[in-house]
């Protein structure tokens, strides 16, 4: 690798080896007086062309920071997603800084490494919004975000170069499920402290308006699945526990008992059952057992909203299941998005439940809310862009045209400067706004 200058005590930097052009595989390097603090450490996940084969998971190329670990003054994590979590198992011991997580991602990590057969990353730092913490000359506060899993922090991190604002993923939710709920306050005080610059989320920059509440997803499956007198699937992302708390209660409600299909899912529920965000005594039905129930006092949770091969609801579609085979007259609800490049994986996984005479019901094509996504939408961009008036606005988290088009709504919104780049590339924030084009090597490489 050429030789590369490091950041002075007048340099604010912000460095993305992953996340920025590309949806997912998340890590983000802020630079500061010969010092660089780590955000979030991600996979991302590709798939295959190949039917019946899983996806490909990469991670990103850490040939940069691994080179300057003594200068690494710390890992901090935002929420508990594998495109922002999911090499952490793999590379964290390369560097063994401190590293940093709410409570639930930090049950995350260590129950995914665990899962994994790969050594946990101890100790980890808990940190709770609110919190300040100093690395180095860094200061860092955990600000709370409405995200679609718990914990979600935006990070405001101070030097004396500068005040960054990283939001990681968020949107606005006036009625969570978990968590506390949409403030405007919150932002504005956080606006009128300095924002230099804000590192902002980019999925959503093409969808007007703002995206729908938790507490209304969840009114709605309540009704639904109350209606529905078979045996009825839902699938979801396992990691949004508010998705699961409103199936909870959707089963009680319906007089249901629960069966969870899927690693996943499993290991989601335990940690929030750890953390008491679920009650711990929760009676759930083995699988093996369900065959003994009515099919009417049956709700299955299951994996695979995306698709994928040998998942719990792929096992499903295709009759192959040990012990579960589904009947003409049941229901497949997906309370999910399909991610972009999925279409098929998806779409081939619904026409296998028609063809056997289940009906599926599909967020996308209902006229209630059965999903909501945890990414902020155009209106929820522009209003938080006023809220905090950030010197720059720097767009991540999207492909390029995503990243355009968050920096035209950044434009509107009163935001005077906006830099635009993708993975490798240098953004200079203090003593003065640039983006070096290249400014170093970066890849994915398999994660194995």
């Amino acid at each position: 690798m050429k030789n590369l200058r490091e950041p002075g005590s007048r340099d604010l930097w912000f460095l993305p080896l992953g996340g920025c052009g590309e949806i997912g595989m998340n890590l983000n390097l802020i630079g500061h007086d010969n010092q660089w603090l780590m955000v979030d450490c991600g996979v991302n996940f590709t798939q295959s062309h190949y039917p019946g084969t899983d996806p490909l998971i990469e991670m990103p190329k850490t040939s940069f920071i691994d080179q300057r670990k003594t200068s690494l003054m710390a890992l901090l994590v935002t929420h508990a997603h594998e495109d922002h979590i999911g090499a952490i198992g793999k590379l964290w011991h390369r560097w063994k800084c401190p590293l940093v997580a709410t409570p639930f991602a930090a049950e995350v990590i260590r129950r995914r490494a665990l899962s994994r057969g790969v050594a946990v990353p101890e100790p980890i730092i808990i940190a709770s919004p609110g919190n300040d913490k100093r690395f180095g000359s860094f200061t860092v506060r955990w600000i709370p975000m409405n995200h679609s899993t718990p914990e979600t922090c935006g990070l405001e991190i101070e030097t004396s170069a500068g005040r960054i604002f990283h939001a990681a993923d968020w949107k606005f939710d006036k009625a969570p499920v978990v968590g506390p709920e949409f403030s405007a306050a919150r932002y504005e005080s956080l606006g009128l402290r300095g924002v230099d610059a804000m590192i902002s989320d980019s999925t959503n920059a093409f969808v007007d308006g703002e995206s729908p509440s938790e507490g209304n997803v969840k009114a709605n499956l309540i009704e639904l699945i109350k209606r529905l007198d078979e045996r009825v699937v839902v699938t979801c992302f396992s990691s949004n526990i508010a998705r699961l708390i409103s199936l909870v209660e959707a089963a009680i409600a319906s007089e249901r008992r629960i069966c969870l299909l899927g690693r996943s899912v499993i290991l989601m529920l335990e940690c929030a059952k750890s953390l008491d965000m679920i009650d711990k005594d929760l009676k759930l039905v083995d699988q093996r057992h369900l065959g003994y129930l009515p099919r009417k006092e049956v709700l299955i949770i299951a994996t695979g909203s995306q698709g994928e091969s040998g998942s719990g609801l792929s096992r499903l579609s295709m009759d192959t299941h040990r012990h579960i085979y589904l009947e003409k007259g049941d229901t497949v609800i997906f309370s999910s998005r399909t991610i972009p490049g999925n279409e098929r994986a998806v779409k081939t996984l619904r026409r296998r439940f028609v063809q056997n005479g289940v009906t599926v019901l599909h967020a996308e094509d209902s006229g209630s809310a059965l999903h909501a996504t945890g990414h902020a939408c155009r209106a929820e961009l522009e209003a938080m862009y006023r809220l905090i008036r950030p010197r720059v606005v720097i767009p991540v988290h999207g492909d390029s045209e995503r990243l355009m088009e968050n920096a035209r709504i950044a434009s509107s919104a009163g935001v005077a400067n906006t830099l635009s780049g993708m993975n490798g590339d240098l953004f200079t924030i203090s003593p003065a706004t640039s983006v070096s084009k290249g400014f170093c090597e970066v890849g994915r490489v398999p994660l194995v």
